[in-house]
């Protein structure tokens, strides 16, 4: 499947109930959630990412959750490889798509057929993992200040791939590719829309209850972790709450202060998708159903 055209994205930023609102749309349009959030591919951090729990998991077929191993370093391009034959399966069962997440680039390269760049190289992404961000983004401005004026410099995991292509090709891949392919007329997609202070509310919520459904003792069990699961927001704080270097308190006020300006990173990245339809988050269940029929027919 060259674009996943006949589909129903359902986008929006960290805690604005896509989940639920996924399951709503499955059971009602005959469809399978897919997901597409970066951190809930990875086993072991649930509770820290939010994931559906097995109840809800039961309630509708999901795909894509819990599917690699947190020392695994996936980016878009992988997830891109890993979604396509679950769509192309769910699309000859007659089933309808239903790609939930509010990770980015990894929607964009779903959504849009990305540029043929080269794959990852494992020993030069190991040695731009170890770089600070602000090492990372120095580096992007000399080889390429174009990408550096474009690509998300607070995201480390954009930053090394734009480096990484760089570097691998000996010309700035600002000059290399148009990004993506135009937005195929077919695509449908629903983006939920919150107001800061009320999504801020939601984030603080879940905050309290990540913690208290045991998210440090889910890190504590976890041997080790890849360079990509590390970065999950929650992982840094928690970590420094087991070693008992911030109390409970502090690291939970880290964690909503982290998730809300990671949520409005994403909502500043949602608003330049101009093929999305932008439907309140509050709405019922009902008109999130009503909303998605109408955008399908249309």
């Amino acid at each position: 499947m060259k674009n996943s055209h006949q589909a129903l994205y359902l986008c929006g930023p960290t805690a604005s109930g896509k989940s639920a609102h996924a399951l709503s749309l499955a059971r009602e349009l005959g469809g399978e959630i897919v997901n597409a959030d970066a951190l809930q591919l990875y086993r072991g951090l649930e509770i820290i990412t939010a994931s559906p729990t097995a109840e809800e998991r039961a309630l509708a077929p999901h795909h894509l959750y819990g599917v690699a191993d947190p020392t695994e370093a996936l980016d878009a391009a992988a997830y891109r490889q890993l979604a396509l034959p679950v769509l192309d399966g769910i699309i000859a069962r007659g089933r309808l798509p239903i790609i939930v997440g509010g990770s980015g680039l990894y929607l964009k390269f779903l959504s849009h057929e990305p540029d043929d760049l080269p794959s990852a190289d494992p020993s030069l992404r190991s040695e731009l993992e170890a770089l600070s961000l602000e090492e990372l983004n120095r580096w992007l401005e000399k080889v390429d200040p174009v990408e550096a004026g474009l690509v998300d410099r607070n995201n480390p995991r954009y930053v090394q791939r734009a480096l990484e292509v760089c570097l691998l090709t000996g010309k700035p891949i600002s000059s290399q590719r148009s990004r993506f392919e135009p937005c195929p007329d077919t695509l449908r997609g629903l983006l939920l829309s919150w107001e800061p202070a009320p999504l801020e509310a939601r984030i603080r919520l879940r905050t309290t209850r990540m913690l208290n459904q045991g998210a440090a003792e889910e890190l504590a069990r976890l041997p080790h972790l890849g360079p990509t699961a590390s970065r999950a927001i929650g992982i840094p704080q928690l970590q420094r709450f087991l070693t008992g270097e911030i109390d409970r308190q502090t690291c939970e006020e880290e964690i909503v202060i982290a998730t809300r300006q990671y949520a409005k990173r994403q909502r500043t990245w949602f608003r330049r998708e101009k093929w999305l339809t932008r439907v309140e988050g509050e709405l019922s269940a009902t008109g999130i159903v009503a909303a998605a029929r109408a955008l399908l027919a249309s």
